[in-house]
């Protein structure tokens, strides 16, 4: 089941676009590398994908009748996202990782795609303008591939130019910037779950 064009292009740009996997996933690629950031990268596609197939399956709606159970989900996205915000501001601003850093696990980063509001916001737009017509079953796993498909490739690109911005921040200053960047990034993402 291949999705059409129309779709591919709206995910791709929904995802590629900067947002909490994007910001995370660079700031992961610049500070432990490619190989140490695939746990995080499968962890993204796999739970992009689920929640693109829920919204196929109709929690979307579910989401959009429930005002309160949709402002617990926003509440829990802003304080998980200003938390990582946090974190990243705090980091150590070494120029290499040390044994005890790490980056996100593959489960951790499944989980945050529960609560990461543009993914949210990107699979429901698709799942309503983008609908096939096909049974539920069908449409959820449909979205589930150009989500998963697509996303796959955003986060190696996306990585990749992380660890490509490593090779500019060779100070402990330069690292400081990066992180209070990405930081602030992070904590506008927060904010904008609200509006």
């Amino acid at each position: 089941m291949i999705p059409d064009a129309a779709l591919a292009l709206f995910v791709f740009a929904g995802l590629f676009s900067p947002g909490p996997n994007v910001i995370l996933i660079t700031a992961s690629g610049a500070r432990f590398g490619l190989h140490r950031t695939l746990p995080h990268i499968a962890g993204i596609v796999l739970g992009v994908g689920i929640t693109s197939a829920l919204t196929g399956l109709g929690i979307g709606a579910l989401l959009l009748a429930q005002p309160g159970l949709t402002l617990a989900l926003k509440f829990a996205a802003a304080g998980w996202i200003l938390w990582m915000a946090w974190r990243l501001a705090t980091a150590a601003r070494r120029p290499r990782a040390t044994q005890t850093d790490r980056p996100f696990t593959f489960l951790q980063a499944v989980l945050f795609q529960w609560v990461n509001p543009k993914v949210w916001a990107v699979a429901l737009a698709a799942a309503s303008g983008y609908a096939a017509g096909l049974p539920p079953a069908q449409e959820a796993a449909r979205l589930a591939i150009a989500f998963s498909g697509i996303n796959l490739f955003v986060c190696l690109f996306w990585t990749y130019a992380g660890t490509l911005l490593a090779f500019l921040l060779t100070t402990p200053r330069a690292w400081a910037i990066f992180n209070a960047i990405m930081a602030a990034m992070l904590a506008a993402a927060a904010v904008m779950v609200f509006l």
